[in-house]
């Protein structure tokens, strides 16, 4: 799906024969970097009787993500026969990787390689976290806001035939999703594109800051203090952000058109935690309430308790589908029982001994709080849901 341009393999053979060069010195060992193909990008001693059998024996091999490419460190002999500890051999090569400046000023990195090293961020493929930072340093990506994933399904219009008879080119499609980057930016306020990446199949991930700061303009002062954990904080804003958003690119594009949002997870690793809420929630509720709609995980009903297989995060929906009700036991006591008996108010009152007046006082209170009602059948499944899975957690 991505092809390097010729501005990103300039970077990557600048950064490849600075890395050569230091590594070289510091391990006092011969240093080649492969791609993923085998070809040689940088060698300290690059000379034409050196067989490749000559090269692999004997070396270590370093896999390593370089400028958005992944790269193979090869790390031979040293000069003084003194065998290398592939641990600290590895950590002399993460240092000085982490350490490159990009010294070719004219070549900056491509959005082909913004696209590439965000979809390998969302999708878990980048565990270190000081690989992250550098490569999130070489975009220009500021990684210190908290930031929450906002996916959008653009295919209608990325993947759109660029006429009757020919499905569009791959010129086409990157043309579409820049104009929709651009979009998203100037709606969202954005300070630059950064932070978008186009994914491939016609999909546009956005890493929105999500903080109460970067989410002030979105937010309405009814909103009130959030209830439940940072996990959920600011998600009223983001789901009106994300609304205006969606009129805007269909009003721009005349074509339907979905969102998904997930929630922000904390750490590096925490943003795809956040894409796997919002490309659920993106599946599940284009499958039940269909297209030209946002979709969040809270907002799915039942099909979120079904759909949905990670338990952590089932818990954590009950937890805050519940949580208005926190600090009213005797709200929970009174949902405990009306499931109790059926969902009979009668028998429900009698089992707290209340009047029945003053269960359906407390029925219409739990409403108000959690915008769930218990008495119709698709919320009161929700509702009871969250419940088992509450009660099941350790105190």
């Amino acid at each position: 799906m991505y092809v390097s341009s010729n501005q990103t393999a300039r970077v990557v053979e600048v950064a490849c024969a600075a890395l050569v060069t230091q590594l070289a010195a510091l391990l006092s060992a011969p240093i080649m970097i492969v791609d993923a193909q085998g070809r040689t990008l940088a060698d300290s001693e690059s000379s034409p009787e050196r067989s490749n059998d000559q090269r692999k024996h004997g070396e270590l091999r370093l896999p390593l993500l370089l400028v958005g490419q992944p790269v193979t460190v090869l790390v031979g002999q040293s000069a003084d026969g003194e065998v290398l500890s592939p641990r600290l051999a590895r950590a002399l090569v993460e240092l000085a990787a982490s350490q490159l400046p990009v010294t070719d000023t004219s070549a900056q990195p491509s959005p082909m390689y913004r696209d590439r090293f965000i979809y390998g961020l969302l999708h878990g493929d980048i565990t270190d976290e000081a690989v992250i930072l550098r490569e999130a340093k070489f975009l220009g990506l500021n990684m210190a806001p908290q930031r929450a994933v906002i996916l959008v399904d653009a295919s209608q219009y990325i993947l759109a035939q660029a006429d009757e008879c020919q499905s569009g080119s791959d010129t086409d499609v990157q043309r579409r999703a820049k104009r929709i980057i651009q979009s998203i930016v100037d709606c969202l306020l954005l300070p630059n594109d950064t932070i978008c990446a186009y994914i491939g199949e016609g999909a546009i991930a956005v890493l929105k800051a999500s903080n109460s700061r970067h989410m002030e303009f979105w937010a309405l002062h009814r909103d009130g203090p959030e209830l439940t954990s940072s996990s959920w904080t600011n998600l009223h804003a983001l789901k009106r952000a994300a609304t205006a958003l969606l009129a805007r690119l269909q009003c721009e594009t005349g074509c339907s058109m979905s969102i998904g949002l997930g929630r922000y997870h904390p750490g590096l690793h925490g943003l795809a935690r956040s894409y796997q809420d919002a490309r659920i929630a993106l599946s599940l509720g284009q499958r039940f309430h269909g297209q030209n709609n946002v979709h969040c995980l809270d907002e799915l009903g039942v099909a979120a308790f079904v759909g949905v297989a990670d338990d952590q995060t089932k818990t954590e929906l009950a937890a805050h589908l519940l949580s208005p009700l926190s600090d009213a036991p005797e709200l929970l006591e009174t949902l405990e029982a009306f499931f109790a008996q059926n969902c009979l108010p009668s028998p429900a009152a009698k089992q707290l001994s209340i009047h029945r007046n003053t269960l359906s006082h407390r029925l219409d209170k739990i409403t108000a709080l959690t915008g769930l009602n218990p008495r119709q059948f698709d919320d009161a499944v929700q509702i009871r849901l969250a419940l088992l899975l509450h009660n099941v957690q350790p105190r």
